[in-house]
């Protein structure tokens, strides 16, 4: 969990980060095509590049790898660091669940919703905020000692009706690193992951609910 894993197949590349409560995939195209490869590179490192890169959005990176080094090369830059030797997460079980609902909405204004509720989340608060589907809307709500949410979103719902809790600030990360207009959440069942993903799987946020008090 301290490292992402990195996956070379052909013209494309993986990249896999989780911790104990959520895990991130990204798939890009590459100008090239590449023999299979995978390494696992320190998450120190990468966010060490990602503050150097972060006023250079636009700027090619090449990304050599090694036996136990991975060596990335930008502008003036390079970047050696040691790879992790250990065999990563086998995500399968994650990614082989069956959803039976989905939830297609504004990205935008969920993520502004879910801000504006964990206005009311303290630090250290786990207090989750709750997602119920209803005839094409989506209501979210949050309840702390600070005080209550209650919001109310135009959603295009498939599926069977649900309510299930999450970590409003796990939602908010996945909805930051997303640029569609519109994003669709698929899920299963209050005691199982959550999945953000586009058509094209470009990329794939998978989230644990909280489990909710009756």
């Amino acid at each position: 969990m301290s490292g992402e894993l990195f996956e070379l197949s052909g013209d494309r590349l993986k990249i896999v980060s989780l911790d104990g409560h959520r895990i991130s995939i990204r798939n890009s195209d590459l100008r090239k095509s590449y023999d299979p490869a995978k390494v696992i590179i320190p998450g120190k490192a990468l966010s060490e590049i990602m503050k150097i890169l972060s006023g250079n959005v636009e700027e090619d990176v090449t990304i050599a790898l090694e036996d136990k080094y991975a060596t990335f090369i930008f502008g003036n830059t390079v970047i050696v660091t040691r790879l992790i030797e250990a065999e990563y997460f086998d995500l399968s079980r994650m990614l082989n669940i069956a959803f039976s609902t989905k939830i297609t909405v504004n990205r935008r204004a969920f993520l502004d919703c879910v801000d504006r509720a964990t206005l009311l989340v303290k630090e250290g608060d786990k207090k989750p905020f709750i997602l119920e589907t209803g005839d094409g809307v989506l209501d979210v709500r949050l309840a702390s000692v600070l005080g209550k949410f209650d919001d109310q979103l135009d959603a295009i719902v498939t599926g069977q009706p649900i309510k299930i809790g999450f970590n409003p600030l796990f939602v908010v990360d996945a909805l930051r690193a997303i640029d569609d207009e519109a994003i669709t959440i698929n899920l299963s069942s209050p005691r199982t992951p959550c999945s953000i993903q586009d058509d094209e799987q470009s990329y794939n946020y998978i989230i644990l609910p909280v489990a909710l008090k009756e």
